[in-house]
């Protein structure tokens, strides 16, 4: 059972808009984080009852691999989401429960970057993350998700 932590939540209140670093969201079973574009069913990508669209999640690690190996100069934020995470592969979570401090998700899909991804961004962001732009996932139970939370793949 592996876990991580919680390195930074980021918010876009409408699409288009850059997200903004938070230190703690609410997180709303069935809806996504409050204040962020998703929850309003105004993101980009937006279906309402649509599953996996709750939370999005990246590994840290990706983005800096996105620096060392193609030189390509990511922030966090710029990522566009949500929960940025460390010391835990995303990619395993996919079909498992898992928790985001006392939030309990579930993986739900790979979440790839798009083409609108690196409209937004940079050439290049695209190719570099494919397979490394985070998870997708539903939040079963509710609460406050804080930077430095822990995330914890539960036992199956």
């Amino acid at each position: 059972m592996q876990s991580g932590v919680v390195e930074a939540i980021y918010l876009a209140a409408a699409p288009g808009l850059v997200p903004e670093a938070v230190e703690n969201a609410r997180a709303v079973a069935g809806r996504g984080l409050d204040g962020d574009r998703y929850f309003a069913d105004e993101g980009t990508f937006s279906e309402p009852h649509k599953e996996g669209q709750d939370l999005t999640l990246i590994e840290a690690e990706a983005i800096e691999r996105l620096a060392s190996e193609r030189k390509l100069e990511l922030a966090p934020g710029d990522a566009r989401r949500n929960v940025v995470t460390r010391g835990l592969s995303l990619n395993d979570l996919v079909g498992r429960r898992f928790t985001v401090g006392d939030v309990e998700c579930l993986g739900r899909r790979l979440c790839d970057p798009c083409s609108h991804l690196e409209r937004v961004t940079t050439a290049g962001v695209l190719k570099g993350l494919v397979e490394q732009g985070g998870l997708r996932a539903d939040i079963v139970r509710g609460g406050t998700i804080r930077v430095g939370a822990s995330v914890r793949e539960l036992d199956g």
